[in-house]
């Protein structure tokens, strides 16, 4: 499961930032898989992954619109 890592970057959790390993694999707080430094968008990759975030996000954003129409 972790492997090394051969750019010579490190690996971060999106969630927490601190979290900060030499190899991929898992955040030792939350558990989110560990992403490579550099990795644009990294949050909504991890959203894109899991289609319950797309539904909560949707969710939150129509309601968002509702009250301010509203």
């Amino acid at each position: 499961m972790n492997e090394a890592t051969d750019t010579g970057k490190g690996y971060f959790c999106p969630m927490h930032r601190d979290e900060q390993e030499p190899n991929s694999g898992k955040c030792s707080k939350c558990g989110m898989e560990l992403l490579p430094e550099g990795t644009k968008f990294a949050m909504l990759r991890h959203m894109v992954k899991s289609p319950v975030m797309i539904i909560v996000m949707a969710a939150i954003m129509i309601a968002a619109m509702v009250i301010v129409m509203a």
